[in-house]
This record gives C-alpha cells, structure tokens and sequence, in this order.
C-alpha cells in the first residue's frame, strides 16, 4: 500500500501500480481490442468504449449534465 508504480511500460515508460493497468494500457501501444459489439461488430480495445458505444444502439443516454439538463 506504499503507492509505488512497481509495472512499467515497455514501450513508453509509463508506470503503474498494477499489472492488470499495465496490460490495460499495453493496448494503446499494440492496438488490440478484444471488445467488440454484438450488434454492429465494431471493436473496442476497452471495455468502458464498448459499453459507450451500446448505447447508441438503445439510444439510453445515462449521462445528464444537472445544470442545463443535456444528455451526452
């Protein structure tokens, strides 16, 4: 719990306190995307686009922005 980043990127050095990070952040570099959308196809190299991406398919907008009341 010392907060060292003890996981470094080869590739840009970056560094992580994690492995699962790293191996996240590897996909920048090797352009994997092991996401993809059952409805179009379309990939994804993190879950978190996917999971964005869905929704324009269902056209749920969760995100609301509480001043003006926009949805993105």
């Amino acid at each position: 719990h010392t907060g060292e980043k003890r996981f470094q990127c080869q590739d840009c050095g970056k560094r992580f306190r994690r492995k699962d990070h790293l191996q996240s952040h590897r996909r920048t570099h090797t352009k994997e995307k092991p996401y993809f959308c059952t409805t179009c196809g379309k990939l994804f190299s993190f879950r978190s686009g996917l999971i964005n991406h869905q929704h324009t398919h269902t056209g749920v907008r969760p995100n609301t922005f509480s001043h003006c009341g926009e949805t993105f």
